[in-house]
């Protein structure tokens, strides 16, 4: 007799090896994620520190909406503008003058790399660059980004100021989980509130100009510095799965950037897709019982897994390692955690489930006997000796006894 009991997963943890390929890029760093699995697909240089262009705009866009209100409005005026023509920053255009809200402003950052609309926020949120900066690097380091230190807004070239593509990547996903700014950040073209100044992505005009075709990029952050090189920040969405790519210090001639963004993307999106690991009630594990009803315990999945594999991925290539109780006996209870279940391919572990008893199991009485039934045999016989012993006895007893009235 079997019983199917459903087992719980339990993904405690996802690990993955990097892959050891040679993409041939020009860029000098990169990393790629799988961001439905934050998943690191592919990583070269990645915790190299170097400078990072305006993709330091991403930060700056996260203290912006850490503390303003996007409705309300600021006026530009000439100190926006400052040695921005001097340094030849990215501009977007703005108007002295103008009245614009913070969201104007932070579509104007991010989607031409608008260093007046970042000096526009910097005084209207801050009141100065140092205390705007201080507020960046306090941020970075609220999430956690060890290997990044900001001097200033904008990204232009600065002593002092670095950062890994590994960090951009964590500091561009986190961004990613506020809807405005992915709202802004996947948006192709833009007019002010005022009508007055219209704005497009550096991303797609990018994509554009290099006649590179990739339609599944949704939108990102690009940067140029001599220091940096090109670099570019995006997201994209294939088939299913959605990625996060940071490369840096691409050449300063052509679209380098962009042709090793392809690169990467095209490599993952032709080799790997989602695969099916496990299906609902597919039987993964099952246990013996002893003196129990049944004698053995069927678990199943209790959900469909998908995860992302490389394409000649088979289950036959699935690997399945149970440490723990090897047989349920009397003393494992309802509820009770008896192991766990490891599932992996390759060197890849997939997921870490707990197996766990969700039934009661009923005391086999005949089982018991049947195992002992010499030493219950023997034992019966020798209570039988025993009874008999006594009963001879008192037969004994009771003879003396009637000699004794004779």
């Amino acid at each position: 007799m079997k019983k199917v009991v459903l087992l719980i997963f339990c993904f405690c943890f996802y690990i993955s090896p990097v892959l050891g390929i040679d993409l041939a890029l020009d860029s000098k760093n990169a990393i790629l994620y799988n961001l439905d699995e934050d998943k690191i697909l592919y990583e070269y240089n990645s915790e190299e520190e170097i400078a990072i262009a305006s993709l330091t705009k991403i930060m700056t866009s996260l203290v912006v909406l850490d503390n303003v209100n996007l409705n309300d409005k600021v006026v530009i005026n000439s100190s926006d503008f400052f040695g921005l023509a001097e340094a030849g920053a990215s501009v977007a255009g703005l108007k002295l003058g103008q009245i614009l809200t913070y969201d104007d402003l932070l579509y104007a950052l991010l989607l031409p790399s608008g260093a007046d609309a970042a000096q526009a926020l910097v005084r209207s949120v801050a009141g100065s660059r140092s205390k705007f900066v201080e507020m960046m690097n306090e941020k970075a380091q609220e999430i956690g980004l060890l290997h990044t230190h900001f001097q200033n807004e904008t990204g232009l070239d600065s002593d002092g100021a670095y950062s890994t593509v590994k960090d951009v990547a964590a500091m561009f996903k986190y961004a990613l989980a506020n809807p405005d700014f992915k709202r802004i950040i996947t948006t192709k073209k833009y007019q002010t509130s005022d009508g007055k100044v219209s704005f497009s992505s550096t991303v797609i005009s990018s994509l554009n100009n290099s006649h590179v075709n990739m339609t599944y990029v949704l939108g990102g952050k690009t940067g140029t510095t001599k220091k940096a090189g090109k670099c570019l920040a995006s997201i994209a969405s294939f088939n299913g799965t959605n990625y996060l790519l940071v490369t840096a210090r691409a050449p300063m001639q052509g679209f380098k950037n962009i042709t090793d963004a392809k690169t990467i993307y095209d490599y993952f999106i032709n080799n790997f897709h989602n695969q099916s690991v496990l299906t609902k009630n597919e039987i993964v594990l099952k246990l013996p019982t002893k003196y129990l009803k049944p004698d053995e315990v069927t678990f199943t999945a209790g959900a469909d897994v998908v995860k992302y594999l490389p394409n000649d991925f088979t289950k036959e290539k699935l690997n399945y390692n149970y440490e723990g109780i090897e047989t349920i006996t009397k003393d494992n209870k309802l509820n009770n955690k008896l192991g766990t279940l490891t599932i992996s391919y390759e060197d890849e572990v997939l997921a870490n489930i707990d197996i766990i008893l969700k039934e009661e199991l009923e005391i086999d009485y005949l089982e018991i006997v049947e195992e002992y039934k010499i030493e219950i045999l023997i034992g019966l016989g020798i209570v039988l000796i025993i009874i008999i012993g006594l009963i001879l006895k008192i037969k004994r007893g009771k003879r003396r006894k009637k000699v004794k009235v004779i």
